[in-house]
């Protein structure tokens, strides 16, 4: 039972990144396609998530917490480009 609604919710998440990716492509503007990619981030991370749970797996887990923090410094240096036009100060 459990199985079959973690499949679902993997097809779910695999919907809702590709929504993101057209967004990432198709965004007028710089601070959307940077929503995007962090929407995409959490994505990656909430399917890996749901990938170890299906597979009964615990380094997709950490796998998910790599992407995590890769995405959180990745945000911060593209709001921090974004507002300055400059990263290194």
């Amino acid at each position: 039972m459990i199985d079959s609604i973690v499949l679902i919710s993997m097809h779910i998440v695999g919907a809702a990144m590709l929504f993101s990716l057209w967004r990432l492509l198709r965004g007028p503007t710089a601070p959307d396609r940077i929503l995007a990619l962090d929407t995409l981030y959490v994505s990656a991370i909430a399917q890996l998530v749901l990938l170890g749970m299906y597979i009964k797996s615990g380094i997709y887990f950490e796998a998910a917490l790599i992407i995590a923090m890769l995405g959180f410094f990745g945000t911060l240096v593209l709001a921090k480009y974004v507002i300055r036009r400059d990263i290194v100060e």
